[in-house]
């Protein structure tokens, strides 16, 4: 594809592909934008004809907003800060491949070393694929170290080939099970939306990039949340309302039956289970429960 060809007023956007691009379409989709991708193309598809998506790693994401590629791209902060790139920030969107945690790059090393902070690798080898943020953390400690760049199965190379690793992890599984032992966190790193300079200054770039802001935050928002209906004896209703959670405010109106009112509010899906049969109990009938795609505040 020329990106010359394309006109001027679509926002072209970078997705992440690999291990990140399925949590990016969920979150897309439920923000509204439904994008489709066969599996050896770059290029999804989407029914708006105002975007154009291109899949493309999320190391190379921010050099090429930054040199105007791409309007908006979606990226870790920790490949932003990698590739000291010149970018708008737009927001933070707390998602991963596996969790809604942050990532971490993180310090390791096996188990059985005899290191126990960063101090303790002067004159060693550590392996990694974020060289230059590794490499401005020992800076930082005043520790001189050879630093490699790793392209990939980083976490056997300790300690037959190398001392030491910096290497991102959610859950630390995967650091565990190749009997690896975290001595200290380099950066946690969200995804982050981010524009080019020249695309944020143009009115018309500008308020695409922040419609899209809009409904990517309220989907993100939406994450572990869950609407609840419910049919309420007026008699009942104080009773159910005590069991509702104190920090909510649900809605409430009369149905045509006056003696029966409506109940309807946003709670966390970790509640729902307890909080149903305590509901029935308490005099709730006819209870829904519904998924959210997104919540705007």
């Amino acid at each position: 594809m020329n990106w010359n060809d394309i006109d001027d007023n679509v926002l072209k956007i970078g997705l992440p592909k690999g291990s990140l691009q399925d949590a990016t379409f969920r979150l897309l989709a439920k923000a509204g934008f439904h994008f489709s991708v066969s599996h050896r193309s770059y290029f999804p598809s989407i029914d708006d004809d105002e975007i154009q998506g291109t899949l493309i790693r999320a190391q190379e994401i921010a050099k090429y907003v930054e040199n105007g590629v791409f309007d908006v791209g979606l990226t870790g902060k920790d490949w932003i800060l990698e590739t000291a790139s010149d970018v708008i920030e737009i927001t933070e969107l707390t998602y991963a491949k596996s969790t809604s945690r942050p990532v971490r790059w993180v310090l390791a090393v096996p188990n059985d070393s005899p290191v126990k902070s960063v101090k303790d690798l002067q004159g060693k080898r550590i392996a990694t694929e974020v060289v230059n943020i590794t490499k401005n953390y020992l800076a930082e400690h005043r520790v001189e170290a050879s630093v490699e760049f790793s392209w990939g199965a980083t976490e056997v190379k300790a300690p037959t080939l190398v001392d030491a690793i910096v290497e991102v992890t959610e859950t630390g599984s995967s650091l565990r099970a190749n009997n690896l032992r975290i001595i200290d966190t380099l950066l946690v790193s969200r995804t982050m939306l981010i524009a080019n300079k020249r695309s944020w200054q143009t009115p018309e770039k500008k308020e695409k990039i922040e419609n899209l802001t809009m409904l990517l935050k309220g989907a993100v928002e939406s994450e572990g949340l869950v609407g609840l209906k419910m049919n309420v004896p007026k008699e009942k209703l104080d009773l159910v309302m005590k069991q509702l959670p104190s920090m909510k405010n649900p809605t409430i109106s009369p149905l045509y039956d006056n003696k029966w009112m409506a109940v309807e509010t946003i709670i966390s899906e970790k509640e729902v289970r307890s909080l149903i049969p305590s509901l029935k109990r308490a005099g709730a009938q006819d209870i829904i429960e519904y998924p959210l795609n997104k919540v705007i505040y």
